[in-house]
């Protein structure tokens, strides 16, 4: 009986564990066939975590752009300094499906150096 109540539990703990991280990313809340690749300058810059982000503008719309959390932006070599209002970049990513104006960013062109958010 013990073992069963043992196994329960961690099978729950696991579910549980994989429906937080599910939550934390939310990643099926954007369009992964729609690849958006757009060249803009950046309004404004959230070097912070959980994740850092960009404001652009597109379309006519202020889009929030997330980027990577920030040891993994260090790791890959792009540190703060790097990422200043008005400097243009290109960002590869993908788009809301509820229309909402944001933008989950697969890689970051800065400074000619393209770099691999995930």
């Amino acid at each position: 009986m013990l073992k069963k109540l043992l196994l329960l539990t961690a099978t729950l703990g696991l579910l549980l564990t994989a429906a937080l991280a599910q939550a934390h990313h939310g990643w099926s809340s954007y369009d992964a066939e729609q690849t958006l690749t757009l060249e803009v300058p950046l309004q404004s810059v959230n070097y912070r975590n959980p994740h850092a982000d960009v404001s652009i503008e597109h379309d006519g719309r202020t889009w929030q752009v997330i980027l990577a959390p920030i040891s993994r932006l260090q790791a890959r070599g792009l540190p703060e300094a790097d990422l200043t209002a008005g400097k243009t970049v290109t960002i590869v990513g993908y788009p809301r499906k509820d229309g909402t104006a944001e933008i989950r960013a697969e890689r970051i062109i800065v400074d000619g150096r393209t770099i691999e958010l995930r």
